[in-house]
């Protein structure tokens, strides 16, 4: 692949999130290159009083250009393959979710900054990126979160044979899997 972009994503699950997370790190591989994994989060459900989530960012390289483009020939495959339905609940349980939050070092979709299993995840793998609204660094930020909403660091959780990177001088466990 020549010329790639970045992209931080978030993926989430609250069905067999166990198989569908580490599953959607090794779809995402068939398209592109994993660079970097954070720690695997459990945050309670948003909107809803489904299960609770599993859920993590990833560095991804790609060479398509676009966000759109990410969405469509790669996102959207990959939920559909992990079963992902659309629900006019947009809150529904489900199998995978993967969002865009940043393309290039451009935010996409600003409420995503707001949701704690977002920013606590990517937190781990850009600490020092400033937060599109409020301008703060995102270590600064994941903290404050996490003092205002429940989530868990599932350090007894790994992702196979992809190991959780990012995560120097932060005292990360780098040996995680969820197979």
């Amino acid at each position: 692949m020549s010329d790639l972009h970045q992209a931080y994503l978030s993926i989430g699950s609250n069905i067999q999130p166990e198989v569908n997370l580490p599953k959607a790190i090794e779809l995402l591989g068939d398209y592109g290159e994993v660079k970097a994994v954070s720690s695997v989060w459990q945050s309670h459900a948003v909107g809803s009083d489904g299960p609770d989530f599993l859920n993590l960012c990833v560095l991804f390289a790609t060479d398509l250009r676009q966000p759109y483009d990410l969405k469509e020939q790669i996102i959207r495959p990959i939920e559909a393959q992990l079963g992902r339905i659309r629900y006019a609940d947009k809150n529904a349980p489900r199998t995978i979710d993967l969002d865009i939050v940043l393309f290039d070092d451009k935010p996409l979709n600003v409420e995503f900054w707001d949701y704690v299993f977002v920013v606590v995840p990517l937190a781990e793998l850009i600490p020092d990126f400033l937060h599109p609204v409020s301008g703060e660094k995102l270590s600064r930020v994941s903290e404050q979160v996490q003092g205002q909403a429940w989530i868990v660091r599932r350090s007894d959780l790994t992702l196979g044979r992809f190991t959780a990177k990012g995560l120097a001088g932060r005292g990360g466990d780098s040996s995680r899997s969820l197979s």
